[in-house]
Order: C-alpha cells, then sequence, then structure tokens
C-alpha cells in the first residue's frame, strides 16, 4: 500500500516526512514529485512503509493533523488513471 500525504508545504523535505512517518515505524519509500517546469515540488508525497498496519496507523494519526502550517490530507494513494489526460496525448 502507498499513502498519499496532500497538502503539504512547498518547505517540506524527504527528510521532514520520514521523521514524522517513522514515528509509526519503517519508512520503505518517499516520493515527492516536482512540477516539471518550474522544478518546484507539486505540494504532494507519496510514502511506502513497511507494513500495512504501520500505514494505517499513520492515516489515522496524521489526515487532517496540523503540520508545518498546513492542514495535512493523508490516505491511501488510488492507482493512477491512464486516461486523466485524455488519451495520453
Amino acid at each position: 500500500m502507498t499513502i498519499y500525504v496532500g497538502n503539504l508545504s512547498f518547505k517540506a523535505t524527504e527528510q521532514d516526512l520520514k521523521e514524522v512517518f517513522s514515528e509509526y515505524g519503517p519508512v520503505k519509500r518517499i516520493t515527492l514529485p516536482m512540477d516539471r517546469e518550474t522544478g518546484r515540488m507539486r505540494g504532494f508525497a507519496f510514502v511506502e512503509m513497511m507494513e500495512d498496519d504501520h500505514e494505517d496507523k499513520a492515516i489515522t494519526a496524521l489526515d487532517g493533523a496540523e503540520w508545518m502550517g498546513r492542514q495535512l490530507r493523508v490516505n491511501k494513494a488510488r492507482p493512477r488513471d491512464d486516461n486523466r489526460r485524455g488519451g495520453g496525448f
């Protein structure tokens, strides 16, 4: 399972996220998507933890929590819909 973390501060780093999520268990991977045109962070991240129960605990604890001046949206990531960009054109 992968966790979606939305409404992130643009100042948040991979290390910041690792510190927060490590409180709930070992973190496997963190992805911070960047905007291709500006090179800036896009304001969301994906976090993978070693065990599903650790991810569930992190989601329960952090969804709606205020962090770095923003109210986080934390939930299970949904699979990407490849058709959302008009069929890939």
